[in-house]
């Protein structure tokens, strides 16, 4: 491949990229939202973005409402990490702090992907890692009653 080929195709490689990347955004939050789901977690949580400045190395998802064990069992650190990485890449925001219903994160977060995926001609179905076993990854832990966070 000649370089003026690779430049003549930038543009539409760049789309490509920010499709793939709202796509894998969008499959994420979906997995997310059936770990939630499956857990029955409800409640507000606290998204906070990592501030090595302040000593934060880590995003953090606090429960405001509830027990924070139950944010732990589920939710890895890498798991809020990536939540914290897809929310900042979707909203464009440098620094989170956002206050949501964990229930309500699909509806808030990744409905939007979807239409703005929709609009760009992709045709969106359940990504495969959604519609996993109850007893599949990221059910370690989950409660067997509607208990709250």
């Amino acid at each position: 491949m000649k370089i003026s080929q690779l430049l003549s195709q930038r543009e539409g490689l760049l789309q490509q990229a920010r499709l793939a990347n709202l796509a894998y955004a969008y499959a994420k939050l979906e997995e997310f939202d059936g770990r939630i789901a499956r857990a029955r977690l409800t409640g507000e949580v606290n998204l906070l973005q990592a501030d090595p400045a302040a000593g934060g190395f880590w995003p953090m998802l606090t429960a405001r409402e509830g027990n924070q064990s139950v944010i732990e069992e589920h939710f890895t650190e890498e798991d809020v990490t990536e939540l914290a990485d897809i929310i900042a890449f979707f909203t464009g925001a440098t620094e989170l702090d956002l206050t949501f219903r964990i229930e309500d994160l699909a509806e808030r977060f990744a409905a939007p992907l979807r239409r703005e995926l929709e609009r760009a001609g992709v045709a969106v179905s359940t990504p495969p890692s959604v519609a996993e076993s109850p007893d599949g990854p990221g059910t370690r832990g989950c409660p067997q009653r509607g208990e709250g966070i």
